[in-house]
């Protein structure tokens, strides 16, 4: 039985200045306690699809549904408020604040809720990434990897309906990004936390439950229970052909 939606896109398109096209009438949905990687060449609309998806963006025409909420429907307000409750962001940089310590970086979007973090559930989240003895360090007293895995447990602080990553490991390297992509991996297995990752990497992407593939704002094809050989030789079709 297919996953119900927690992101659902409805014939997205988003048109940009000079005529520039990044979506071009993209539907797809993302299945709840799913993991899902998205590739595709530069300029092939991935970012675009994730920040129309997450709401950063809004598309020119279609529908985007998070968590069975129409995005479109909601005022600016709103929208801020579903992103800060229901939506957890993982970057390629970890956006740590420096003086802060790890403890403190995960409760800070409570924080700034006006909510009054709790001790024992950031001292969970933190134990969830396999950090619990790092609460009291600040990022420069932590590694690459173990700021990344701080970033995703101040993403997951809200208990967000999806996680979406933009290259999450692309400052990582090869052994810190396998940690970091086995702890998301983890996070679907373990806590049915739904994923959606853009990735370069056919490596990363093979973590995932399946691939999506984009080019010229469309979508070309998916690949499920990828592994990176199968991901490499897709993306070197795809490149050819485009």
């Amino acid at each position: 039985m297919t996953p119900t939606p927690v992101v659902d896109l409805i014939s997205v398109t988003k048109h940009y200045v000079h005529g520039v096209t990044a979506l071009d009438d993209v539907s797809i949905g993302f299945g709840a306690g799913t993991f899902t990687a998205v590739m595709g060449p530069s300029g092939s609309g991935k970012s675009t699809m994730l920040q129309c998806a997450a709401g950063l963006d809004r598309p020119s025409s279609g529908q985007v549904l998070v968590d069975g909420r129409d995005l479109a429907t909601l005022s600016d307000r709103k929208l801020t408020l579903l992103r800060r409750d229901r939506i957890g962001f993982v970057f390629q940089s970890f956006n740590l604040l420096p003086s802060l310590t790890a403890a403190h970086n995960v409760a800070l979007p409570l924080r700034l809720a006006g909510r009054r973090p709790d001790p024992q559930a950031v001292r969970r989240g933190l134990a969830a990434v396999g950090l619990a003895e790092r609460m009291n360090h600040r990022p420069a007293e932590m590694s690459g990897g173990q700021q990344q895995r701080v970033a995703i447990a101040r993403a997951l602080v809200t208990r967000p309906a999806v996680l979406f990553a933009d290259e999450p490991t692309g400052a990582l390297d090869a052994n810190t990004s396998r940690d970091v992509l086995r702890l998301m991996r983890d996070l679907v297995d373990r806590q049915a936390q739904t994923i959606i990752m853009v990735t370069h990497d056919p490596v990363a992407a093979a973590y995932a439950d399946r691939v999506v593939f984009l080019a010229d704002g469309r979508v070309y094809g998916e690949l499920h229970d990828p592994s990176a050989e199968l991901v490499a030789t897709r993306m070197l079709q795809l490149e050819a052909s485009c």
